[in-house]
């Protein structure tokens, strides 16, 4: 299997700069890719995890959204724009903090992202079977059949390069977003106040605080597109070079503004139709927002529906992971002397990626989702604390150091772990 997933830095120095002061195809196409990682079958899910809390809450969720997507994505972005070469973040680390730290945050790295993708490898592989045997009524073909058939499909888009995946991505958002929007639009002929019903009887400050410190981890994971955030940063690097910074801001900024905007419309509209008892009704069955929807209403369009909009969410949402997790697996074995050359590097990866994102989606084993649990701390820790300590140490981050959004990024960072860990022991 050929896999052009190259890290940029593997290719040859900076391209011409381009001029940052106009917006183009290419930024467009990025800021889509950076909303396709971040908003996938996580966000199906959504509506149920933070509505359970009650009206304040989540209006307090909603408010700190934009500042803690994109102040901690900003950060990271930056902290791989800092190496004085044009490559991925293991090697950004390892400049700046010596072998072996990274060493042990490409380890960190990898373990906590490839997870993911194989979580991705079985959603996928279910979504397409109970679409298959549901709505269209006919017999789906054996699990490691379709499984196969599936997986080499999205890695026949890796085959094709990174750039390709981005634009695979960017265009896999439009129909997302338009379903979302559309959904939320639907049902507001529904709307019955729903969690406005909780805002009469507000909880006790250490109650609240105790409901935000369970349900930020949710929010800032709802928006988490870390994986693809190294690729995105060298890529502006090679196209702007000094300007890369400045324009990959900009970036983010739009694509959070965006995802962000479309993600809360489609979570109020979901809390305002349904009572706090359904939505906990949907958690204790497991069940998505648009499944217990579809059946709430008994709607066949929604029921229709709703495996698309995952199947759409699930896809995309692998190929950004397949970013990273391709990046860590080669900076794990491939990061010494002697490495093979760049061909043989992408064709090892791939072929280790489909083999076990093959095997586990035919197996469907219990244990992924207590593994990519235990990989959220430390996407948290990369995510948040490590620019900011960066920011305080490294003097290639010197100049970002004072502000109050690094306080904010870490307050954050340290609440989502300690809340992850909390559940973890619970």
């Amino acid at each position: 299997m050929n896999d052009p997933v190259n890290t940029i830095g593997e290719r040859a120095g900076l391209s011409t700069p381009v001029d940052v002061e106009r917006w183009n195809h290419h930024d467009t196409t990025w800021m889509l890719g950076l909303f396709g990682t971040a908003v996938g079958a996580g966000t199906l899910f959504l509506p149920i995890n933070a509505g359970l809390g009650g009206f304040w809450p989540l209006l307090i969720l909603a408010l700190l959204a934009f500042p803690m997507t994109f102040y901690a994505h900003r950060a990271l972005s930056r902290f791989v724009l800092s190496g004085t070469r044009v490559v991925d973040i293991t090697e950004v680390v390892e400049e700046h903090f010596g072998i072996k730290v990274g060493t042990l945050v490409t380890v960190l790295y990898f373990f906590a992202i490839f997870p993911v993708l194989l979580i991705y490898s079985v959603a996928l592989t279910n979504t397409a079977n109970s679409f298959l045997e549901h709505q269209l009524h006919v017999t789906p073909p054996p699990r490691a059949v379709l499984s196969l058939i599936l997986i080499l499909g999205l890695l026949l888009v890796v085959r094709c390069g990174e750039r390709v995946i981005v634009k695979a991505m960017s265009l896999m958002v439009y129909p997302f977003i338009t379903s979302l929007v559309l959904l939320a639009v639907y049902l507001i002929p529904h709307w019955n106040g729903g969690i406005l019903s909780t805002a009469a009887t507000p909880a006790t400050p250490s109650a609240l605080l105790h409901t935000l410190w369970l349900a930020i981890p949710v929010m800032v994971f709802s928006f988490n597109h870390s994986p693809v955030i190294s690729a995105f940063a060298v890529d502006q690097k090679r196209r702007y070079g000094a300007q890369a910074e400045e324009r990959s801001s900009q970036i983010l900024l739009r694509a959070h503004v965006m995802m962000v905007a479309t993600v809360l419309l489609f979570v109020f509209s979901c809390v305002l139709t349904l009572s706090p008892v359904q939505l906990a009704q949907a958690k204790a069955q497991n069940l998505s927002i648009l499944s217990y929807l579809a059946n709430h209403f008994s709607d066949p369009l929604i029921a229709f529906v709703a495996p698309l909009i995952a199947f759409v969410a699930i896809s995309k949402s692998f190929l950004g992971h397949y970013i990273g997790a391709s990046e860590g697996f080669k900076g794990l074995l491939f990061n010494r002397g002697g490495r093979p050359d760049a061909k043989t590097r992408d064709r090892l990866t791939a072929l280790f990626m489909l083999l076990v994102c093959w095997i586990v989606a035919t197996l469907n084993p219990s244990i992924l989702g207590m593994i990519e649990t235990i990989g959220g701390p430390i996407i948290a820790a990369i995510l948040f604390l490590m620019p900011m300590y960066a920011i305080h140490k490294v003097p290639a981050l010197a100049k970002y150091r004072g502000y109050a959004s690094n306080v904010f990024v870490t307050a954050v960072g340290l609440v989502a772990i300690t809340g992850l860990a909390y559940l973890l022991a619970a």
